[in-house]
């Protein structure tokens, strides 16, 4: 690789320490230089031992003029050392920068450094922000919007105290919206933001207000380009503003699936530094009326009975989630439905490749992969697609049916529902659970906390999918209204009592769409972008 000429160059001091720094187009380093004098034979050679240490220029935050050091008195000899050699270089500059630490998070790192002259230092200042300004995927002005209802009801508070001085340093500009109802996010976006002033939208708040985000910019850009959302096979137009997320809700399980971590200060300097990472958005529709958006995951059964009885709990906050978990493991209900799916091509990997999604991914780069034996599976043919792909069908009973396009990783199932889901391939994970005993779904519950293959059961079967749709046995309900009622199931019965121990209920489950209730049970679901 061609070694990169040198900006600038200069020894300065850092603290009490003499250093050597450069900067060349990509590169920010200063190395410490200790000298030793030998004693020997009258020779006083001068070794020069280097400490180095860099950071890439784009993780630079911001460089500027070092601010006045007003300490007490009470210093250390250390300190006093470095405060003469200040005295000597009066003239600072300090470069903020990104600095990694373990399980994925980020910090804010300072380093200052002492010129003999003014002009030296206004030369630094002025080199480092001329190769900063050609960093041309950094956001300038961000519209913000703050849930103060989520999670903890945090969001307020902890974009205030530790994010908002972070956007301050890097010199981005804010329009913050604190939102006051449900939906405010989504019907600003939809009819009244100028978008044009932004290079970006960020939310604070959960996987709620991340859909309510998503729903806003969406819908305002098919809106715009003529789109019609209620046709199931259009093809939607990409949003030219990207989202950024600071995580303050419940679960924050799309902050953690992309990032790593649910830490604020990690996503705020993700978003300075202009990081970006496309993902999968999928279109759920009934017959030909669109319903919702979802990146996350999809569930019916088991997850869609937790989400409606929460929802009744609300105030309990996030506690509720919990004691609806429970309620709905001890029902143990299964549905009856058929499961129709289009199959993704081989080269898009399978749900047990144990591949993860990383960044420069080559399964969502659409690259050929390693093909691990396929699960064998009986389906039966249905017809064929528009471009020849045969659709496959399954009917039965099941307690669960999730279609996840991540991971759905987050601080309780640190590897997800479906660990090998990608971010950004254009498929969809969809795992289906059949009708089993409560001590089978409580083991395969129990591995979405562990590292053993979740899908290593026989009640269990899982295929990445381009499309799918699903039919539910029974009638559907006709309003929103009956999802607000107790749903006609039967009580709590003696755990394993028998092998199956399911309950069958001749009312059907409901949707969970990223944490949002879908009013009708047959859908149909594809891939948007």
């Amino acid at each position: 690789m061609e070694k990169q000429a040198i900006l600038l160059s200069s020894k300065l001091f850092q603290k009490h320490r003499q250093v050597e720094v450069v900067l060349n187009r990509s590169f920010l380093a200063w190395k410490e230089i200790e000298k030793s004098r030998k004693r020997s034979s009258g020779i006083s050679p001068i070794s020069e031992r280097v400490h180095s240490r860099g950071v890439q220029v784009c993780e630079i935050l911001a460089v500027g003029k070092a601010e006045e050091d007003n300490q007490d008195n009470t210093k250390t000899r250390s300190q006093k050392k470095a405060k003469q050699h200040s005295q000597r270089y009066p003239h600072a500059f300090t470069v903020s920068y990104v600095r990694r630490t373990r399980l994925h998070q980020w910090r804010c790192a300072d380093a200052t450094f002492h010129c003999a002259s003014q002009e030296l230092c206004e030369q630094w200042i002025k080199v480092i922000n001329e190769q900063l300004s050609l960093l041309t995927n950094r956001p300038k002005s961000l519209l913000v919007y703050i849930n103060p209802y989520g999670g903890k009801q945090r969001g307020k508070r902890i974009y205030e105290q530790k994010v908002a001085p972070l956007f301050r340093r890097a010199c981005i500009s804010t329009d913050v919206i604190v939102t006051e109802r449900a939906n405010h996010a989504r019907d600003h976006l939809k009819m009244e933001a100028n978008l044009d002033q932004y290079d970006g939208v960020v939310c604070v708040g959960g996987d709620g207000m991340f859909s309510e985000i998503l729903h806003g910019l969406v819908t305002r850009t098919q809106t715009d380009r003529g789109v019609d959302q209620n046709q199931p096979d259009a093809k939607l137009v990409p949003c030219s503003l990207r989202i950024g997320i600071i995580p303050a809700g419940s679960t924050d399980c799309i902050c953690f699936a992309t990032v790593g971590t649910n830490d604020p200060v990690t996503s705020a300097l993700h978003i300075i530094v202009g990081d970006s990472q496309p993902m999968d958005v999928c279109s759920v529709h009934h017959h030909d009326i669109f319903l919702r958006y979802s990146v996350s995951l999809l569930g019916y059964g088991f997850y869609g009975d937790v989400l409606t009885d929460s929802e009744r709990k609300r105030w309990l906050g996030p506690a509720r989630y919990d004691l609806s978990g429970v309620k709905t493991f001890l029902s143990h209900n299964y549905y009856e439905g058929t499961v129709s799916f289009l199959p993704a091509e081989d080269t898009m990997g399978n749900p047990r490749d144990k591949l993860q999604c990383r960044s420069g991914c080559h399964v969502c780069q659409h690259k050929p992969s390693l093909k691990d034996k396929q699960w064998e599976m009986s389906v039966e043919k249905e017809k064929t697609d528009k471009d020849g792909s045969s659709w496959n069908v399954i009917r039965g009973k099941f307690i669960a049916i999730n279609a996840a396009s991540m991971s759905c990783a987050c601080p309780r199932s640190p590897k997800g529902l479906s660990p090998s889901a990608h971010l950004a391939d254009g498929t969809t994970d969809l795992i289906l659970v059949r009708q089993c005993s409560r001590l089978d779904f409580f083991r395969h519950l129990l591995r979405h906390t562990n590292k053993d293959d979740q899908f290593d059961h026989s009640f269990v079967e899982v295929h990445r999918v381009r499309r799918f749709r699903f039919h539910p046995q029974h009638q559907e309900p006709v309003s929103l209204e009956g999802l607000s009622e107790s749903p006609k199931k039967t009580g709590f019965q003696a755990i394993c009592s028998q092998q199956t121990g399911c309950n069958y209920s001749t009312a059907n489950s409901s949707w969970n769409c990223d944490g949002e209730i879908l009013p009708q049970v047959a859908i149909q679901v594809s891939l948007g972008f």
